[in-house]
């Protein structure tokens, strides 16, 4: 049985995973951490504001903002908890951040842009797509509650197409009259929309001349993330790598 604590348990990602592990057979959930929302008890458990209640379990569920991962991580590691995250913000910068915070493992860390399967194989296909076209362009929108922009798979999205021989060959570039009405450049460029009624989604868009490629995944309901959220849970102590990015590898991807 494995044991499991989250972090960020108040927010709406922290109560779906509460709710998916309480309900797995072969996982417990033994602690929440929330200093926002402390002393609450979802799914029988009591939510704490002291972060060492993380080191009563085996693996820890981070389900944060920006702003707070990074010192927690680095509480998780000292606890000897292998950690599982799903905060967003974490680009090339962040990630290396990490790696030299994390050091050697045991304990594991598993940095996971997006759980939806779809959305990894999202990403898989525009790895593939990438050295077929001339350009690209990503387009991920969301809802207006959403922490940070672009969002972390949009920037795992640009990784992976230009790791993937993508270009950016364009005979005219828009002169931009109103500044960011481009996108962020990210080698593809990123357009973030933030509008409420969304939940996630996003497009990436390849042109050549006479033709163009759309590959779109959409998330109706957060209960998409759940399955690699449990996959993520059971594989991350056995991860090779002290931090490993992506669910790619435990799909054989």
């Amino acid at each position: 049985m494995t044991r499991v604590a989250v972090s960020g348990a108040g927010g709406r990602m922290g109560r779906i995973v509460m709710e998916a592990v309480s309900g797995a057979d072969d996982l417990e959930l033994v602690s929440a951490f929330d200093p926002s929302h402390a002393g609450e008890t979802i799914f029988g458990v009591v939510v704490a504001s002291d972060p060492t209640v993380v080191g009563e379990a085996d693996v820890v569920v981070e389900f944060t903002v920006p702003t707070v991962v990074m010192a927690n991580l680095a509480a998780w590691r000292n606890l000897g908890v292998h950690a599982v995250v799903g905060t967003s913000g974490f680009d090339a910068g962040r990630l290396e951040a990490l790696r030299e915070q994390w050091g050697s493992g045991p304990p594991n860390c598993l940095v996971v842009p997006n759980f939806s399967i779809g959305a990894v194989l999202m990403m898989k296909f525009a790895e593939t797509a990438a050295p077929h076209f001339a350009a690209s362009e990503i387009i991920e929108l969301h809802h207006d509650a959403k922490a940070d922009a672009p969002s972390g798979t949009a920037l795992t999205t640009a990784a992976r197409i230009t790791a993937g021989g993508g270009r950016q060959d364009r005979k005219a570039q828009s002169e931009e009259l109103i500044p960011g009405s481009r996108g962020a450049d990210a080698g593809p460029r990123i357009h973030s929309v933030r509008l409420p009624g969304l939940l996630a989604h996003q497009e990436v868009l390849f042109g050549s001349a006479g033709e163009t490629l759309t590959i779109r995944h959409d998330t109706t309901d957060r209960v998409s993330f759940m399955p690699g959220v449990l996959l993520a849970i059971h594989a991350v102590a056995s991860l090779e790598e002290p931090v490993t990015v992506g669910l790619e590898g435990l799909l054989g991807l």
